[in-house]
């Protein structure tokens, strides 16, 4: 996931022909030793960044978009005009640097400094909240928390999270990290100064028992009480854990925390050899694939007939399940399980699974307990309006719990996934000061499977139409999902600038559609 240190291209310093930059084409070149891109817009020529802040994608084969320009991997979005992370995953700002058209050249000069917002970030007629409280030390939480801080917010913030880590990048513990392929520095989303240095007190290892919306009092599991102006519930979700005899010994493991990738990774180290993951989702299949880079055997159980079906539909679903065959997987699929003991897990056919440990990849729930506690409207989520505020003001949610009114499909709906969580962090950081920002971004989330993503842009709960382009089993194919000839998703492999092209026409349909 690191950038390459080898530079390519021009370099800016001593100028390039101003003709020979296209409008909305990133031209790679340095400065010094600094990769850089250039775009120009008209009459005007950008200088940043080439690396995007998250995992240091190349952004010359991004996507311009007004004065915007996003990652080609992850769909990080900057402001072209000061470097400002825009969209999730980016994670700082880019640098940027100031150019100069002489005699036909572009010259590009020394860098500008970073973005800082200001109070005056917050509308003038705006009272900002005394205080916030942030409940969820997750991507929602660590994203809210930032994002006050660099439009100018001075009050106090408390992000309280459940777990004993640092707000982690969670897609790392069923992939990289897990695999053995990054180390855990790389799992927290922040270095731990970084909470002290902005004045945000992260609470660690500590809970919250209740809500008192009227007082506008949270309550600890310590039984301490703390006051807020706003609060933002991001509590996330939490693994589903079946009902099976057997599935409380300390060899069946679940995966939502560091810790539990921790766990999984301890048991291969002491010597288990023989995995079994129950589940065909995104989590199973993945954790699948980073067991395999560890050279273990790999058994998937699962009820559906073709992995992921519900989601990609029989075609990719039926590409996936090969894709995993060839690299050693095996599958059970059609099968539940019946018991759990300290070597098997037995199936409903009664065949025995030989099993040194197992892994329960069987899908999450959101964690509703505060918000059901504290009186906010429900229906399988937390219900929110475009601002992400609960029926309850002063109270926002976002992340896994967050349902919310979806402007391309018309509906509501509830998307578990970390980009999404980020994104709403941001936003319903910016109404917590008074901006008024609807939600209207498109959710996006990649799945890795060894070394291929599948990038879905969009949600499709249900579909009746899938157009295929391309062959799935040459790495090479995008797949739109349509309902009444409306366009709701798509997932594709290897057309990343595709994905980037699709994902910014379905942000305009659904700003003409909010």
């Amino acid at each position: 996931m690191n950038g390459s240190k080898t530079l390519s291209g021009p370099d800016f310093t001593l100028g390039v022909p101003v003709a020979d930059l296209a409008d909305d084409i990133p031209l790679l070149g340095h400065v010094g030793d600094t990769a850089v891109i250039l775009v120009r817009r008209g009459p005007e020529v950008f200088a940043i960044g080439a690396s995007c802040t998250h995992y240091h994608g190349p952004l010359a084969k991004g996507l311009v978009v007004d004065e915007t320009v996003r990652c080609p991997w992850h769909h990080a979005c900057f402001s072209l005009r000061n470097g400002e992370v825009l969209n999730a995953p980016g994670l700082r700002p880019l640098p940027c640097w100031r150019t100069e058209q002489q005699d036909g050249k572009l010259l590009v000069h020394e860098k500008l400094p970073a973005p800082v917002r200001s109070a005056r970030s917050i509308p003038g007629e705006a009272i900002p909240p005394s205080s916030v409280v942030i409940v969820g030390g997750g991507a929602a939480g660590d994203s809210a928390a930032e994002t006050l801080r660099f439009c100018g917010y001075q009050g106090p913030i408390a992000l309280i999270s459940a777990e004993d880590s640092l707000p982690p990048d969670r897609p790392n513990l069923s992939k990289d990290y897990l695999a053995g392929t990054a180390p855990e520095a790389w799992v927290p989303i922040r270095a731990e100064k970084f909470y002290a240095q902005h004045d945000i007190d992260l609470l660690r290892n500590t809970r919250v028992t209740s809500i008192d919306a009227k007082s506008q009092q949270i309550k600890l599991a310590d039984g301490s009480q703390r006051g807020y102006g706003a609060l933002l519930l991001a509590t996330g979700s939490e693994p589903v854990r079946p009902p099976i005899p057997g599935a409380q010994q300390p060899h069946v493991h679940y995966l939502r925390s560091l810790a539990d990738s921790r766990g999984i990774i301890a048991a291969i180290e002491a010597g288990a050899k023989r995995f079994v993951v129950i589940g065909a989702s995104f989590i199973g299949l993945e954790v699948a694939a980073s067991l395999r880079a560890r050279a273990v055997e790999v058994r998937v159980v699962a009820p559906e007939k073709i992995p992921m079906e519900r989601v990609f539909g029989p075609r990719l679903g039926g590409f996936v399940r090969r894709l995993h065959e060839s690299k050693g997987v095996q599958f059970n699929l059609g099968h539940g399980v019946s018991t759990i003991d300290a070597s098997h897990v037995t199936l409903d056919d009664g065949s025995r699974l030989p099993a040194d440990a197992v892994v329960m990849g069987v899908g999450v729930r959101p964690v509703l307990t505060l918000a059901e506690q504290a009186g906010l409207s429900l229906d399988r989520g937390v219900l929110v309006n475009e601002y992400l505020e609960t029926s309850v003001a002063g109270i926002y949610a976002a992340g896994d719990i967050a349902r919310w009114p979806d402007a391309v499909s018309g509906t509501r709906i509830r998307v578990e996934h970390w980009a999404v969580a980020q994104q709403q962090g941001r936003v319903a950081a910016h109404n917590m000061l008074g901006m008024q920002a609807a939600y209207h971004t498109v959710p996006f989330f990649w799945s890795q499977h060894y070394d291929v993503a599948l990038n879905y842009v969009g949600h499709a709960e249900r579909w009746d139409h899938i157009e295929a382009q391309g062959d799935p089993d040459s790495y090479d194919c995008a797949f739109t999902y349509t309902l009444a000839g409306r366009r709701l998703a798509m997932v594709s492999i290897f057309r990343d600038r595709y994905s980037l092209e699709v994902e910014a026409e379905m942000e305009l349909e659904a700003a003409r559609a909010g």
